[in-house]
Order: structure tokens, then sequence, then C-alpha cells
């Protein structure tokens, strides 16, 4: 069995066609919504048909999806033997901290003209200052007799929230910064306020008096780029957690011809930043009852479901914090996390991560079927830890769970760090835990 490596893999020419690809990935993505909508465009490339949760599922075997806002579950039946075959998931979340715009955003401060803004999740809010800023989401809009969801997304580097000069900070060292008063975004010059639902409106096409509802977000407009002395390094926002969207659902494309006796799924919640508190979150009955209603469409019954759920596991994919060089004594000494090491099992013993030996035996079996190295992460036990969807889905659903990932840097920057190797990598390894025992 393969275990934690002490040398970096090389990044080589056939990894570079990932790193890219995470690097498209990113940038087509801006929120929740466009990671739902781009997942689902390579989805049905593939073959994949949406379902609605309105309608009756078909029992014939084949590739589906569903959709609920920012939230998605993909799955095969075309390996399966029965309503009792056993599911192989990998998990996610579309949502990164970022700045959002407030319902009332209209603002006029000192001859500027500013869009009113507030943190979603943990941002590391200096990340955000000075920089050229998009905006992105979803919109609600009247039209044609009813009411329609559109995407917005503006690249252009509209919004920029200013830092305050050294020169008037108090002790010239640090800056604090209070998210009520200091994180609006300049965007224009004047005494007046513009009207940022009519600048909307204008980019959707519809009038200003038709614009119900949004969930709308700045986005880092800087494009996702290979960087370093040798262009072995990704520099992405949102990496967290769409390194994790963009390899489950290169992983699952990839599984769907491999496994057998298994039905691959892949299932990427919004919210998890704020507590996946939602309908469409970790919490909700997403998971659950579309893993039920797979079984029903089959022609089982809820005992065979639970059958199912027995001999099921899932691999809870965020991105794992890499070993800082700056900063090394914030992490814990004997679990060292090497950047272009591998996928990282996460372990904690507070359960703020759900791995236990079940699951990290699974993890480990399929890395070494896919010949990737991996490592252990554990965080210092005098700090605290972060936690994602793992134990959530765990407790909800009652699926043994294991807690991975792929290291990077800056996590909850505007913009984050990774070797480019491990997206190939991490696929590598989700892959093979989605089609178990196939070389």
């Amino acid at each position: 069995m393969i275990a934690s490596s002490t040398a970096p893999v090389r990044f080589a020419e056939q990894h570079r066609t990932h790193a890219e690809g995470q690097c498209a990935f990113v940038d087509a993505s801006p929120s929740p919504f466009h990671v739902v909508a781009n997942v689902a465009r390579a989805l049905e490339a593939e073959g994949f048909r949406r379902l609605e949760e309105t309608a009756a599922w078909p029992a014939a075997p084949g590739r589906y999806y569903v959709v609920r806002g920012g939230s998605l579950v993909a799955w095969s039946t075309e390996a399966a033997t029965g309503p009792t075959t056993p599911f192989r998931l990998v998990g996610g979340h579309t949502d990164s901290p970022n700045l959002r715009v407030k319902q009332h955003p209209n603002r006029s401060r000192a001859g500027w003209e500013v869009v009113a803004l507030e943190p979603y999740g943990g941002p590391l809010l200096n990340s955000w200052l000075d920089r050229d800023l998009g905006l992105s989401g979803r919109v609600s809009v009247r039209a044609g007799g009813g009411i329609e969801e559109r995407l917005l997304r503006i690249d252009d580097p509209i919004l920029r929230v200013p830092q305050l000069a050294i020169h008037l900070s108090e002790d010239r060292k640090s800056l604090e910064l209070n998210p009520q008063k200091h994180l609006d975004a300049v965007w224009g010059i004047g005494t007046t306020p513009a009207d940022f639902t009519e600048y909307v409106a204008g980019h959707l096409d519809v009038a200003a008096r038709d614009v119900l509802g949004w969930e709308l977000m700045a986005h880092d407009a800087t494009p996702s780029r290979l960087v370093g002395r040798d262009g072995d390094l990704l520099s992405a926002p949102r990496l967290d957690n769409q390194g994790t969207c963009y390899a489950g659902t290169q992983a699952l494309l990839g599984a769907l011809d491999e496994a057998s006796d298994v039905v691959p799924v892949l299932v990427l919640f919004d919210h998890e930043e704020v507590g996946s508190m939602s309908e469409r979150g970790a919490f909700s009955d997403l998971l659950g009852s579309t893993l039920e209603r797979i079984g029903l469409a089959a022609g089982g019954d809820r005992q065979d479901f639970l059958r199912a759920l027995a001999g099921s596991l899932c691999a809870s994919g965020d991105m794992a914090h890499a070993t800082h060089p700056n900063y090394a004594e914030r992490h814990e000494p004997d679990h060292q996390i090497q950047a272009a090491g591998g996928p990282v099992l996460k372990v904690h013993y507070q359960l703020r991560y759900a791995t236990d030996a079940t699951g990290a035996a699974a993890f480990a079996a399929a890395c070494d079927q896919a010949e990737v190295p991996w490592q252990r992460f554990m965080s210092r036990a005098d700090l605290p830890c972060g936690s994602t969807v793992g134990p959530i889905t765990a407790g909800r659903v009652g699926i043994t769970t294991v807690d991975v990932g792929a290291p990077q840097l800056a996590m909850h920057s505007a913009r984050e760090l990774m070797a480019a190797v491990d997206v190939a990598l991490y696929i590598g390894a989700l892959r093979a835990f989605l089609a178990p025992g196939v070389r």
C-alpha cells in the first residue's frame, strides 16, 4: 500500500491537461450557480439527463442528475445489479467565502459611488482589498408572464474595495477591518448613488422593476493561471472548494465505464461555508431523498434502500492545508502536508472530520489502486480545526464517510495556491474510489 510520500511528484506534461482544466473551470464558475451550470454541461456532454424532483423518475438504468439551486447530485445506475446495490459517493461543496451584495446596495460617500457588500462565510478580508472584482450570481426576474432565474456573470473589473493608506492608520502596522464599515466597493465617482438594480437589469435585458430578487457576489476578476519558476504552481480563486468540484466531476466521468456493482454518485452542496443549514445544504434532505428515489425507481422498497446504505461509502472532498513555509509551527509537527505530495486523508478525533478506520482504509486502497501517493493530516491539538460536509453527510444519511482533500495554501483568501500536479493526483484517487477494485 502506498503511504505518505517524502518526495513531491514532478509536474509533467501529462498532468497539464487537468491543471489547465482546473483553471478554466474556476474562471467559468464565479458563483455556486455557475459551478452547477458548468458541471451539468460537462455531464450532459457524456449522456447525463437532468431529472426534476417534481417528476417521476425513470426505472431504466442510465446517467442522471438533479439540481436544487446551487447544489447538484449526479449518478449512474448502469452498473447497478438491483435496488440493494451500494452507493460510492464523492461529496463536496460549490460555495466559497466571498463578499456579497446587500439588498439595498446603493451608497454615495465623499464623492464616491459605492456598492454595499458584506462577508459570506469566513473570508480573509484583507485579501479582498485593492483587487479588481467582477460580479456574479443569480437573479430572479419577471419575464413572459412568470418568474425566471437568470445567471449573471460580469468579469469586467467594476468593483474595488480600497485599502486605507498606512499614513491614516493609527499604528501603521495593522488595519482591523469592520465588516459593516470597511468593505463597501467603489464603482464610480459622483455625489448621487448609481442605481445598482438598473445596472443589473441592463445586463439581463429586463426593466429594473422586473428584478425581483438576487444572490449576487463579488469575484476576483484576475484569471487563474499556472505560476512559479517552472510553471508548476496553480494560482486561482475559489480552489476551496472548486478544486473538489472539478476533480469530482472528472472522477465521476472517468469512472463511468469502470464502476462495477456500485452506483457512483457525485454530490455538490451549496452553503457549506455558512453551516449547511438550508434547503440545499448538507443538512437538507437532498442527498438522502435522492438516494432513496434511485432505489425506488429501480423497484426497491425502504428495506432495500437501507440495505444499500449499509454497504455504501462516501469520500467527502474539501481542500486541505499544505504546511505553510512561513508558519510551519502552526501545523502538527508529525503531520506535515506537502504540495505535490498527493491527496490528504483528514482525521480529527473530535469529529470535525468524519474519517474512521473503515473509511480511511477505503480511501487508502483507492490511492493504492490509482498508484497515487497520499498523506495524513491532523491539526494541532491546541488550535481549532475547520470542518466540512463530511460529518453532516455521515450523520444525516448514515454512510461511512472519509474526509479527504488536495493540499493548498491561503485557504479562504481571495486568491489561493496549490501544486499543479495535485489536480491530476486528486482526480486519480477519487476516480478509483468511485470504481473500487479496477486497475
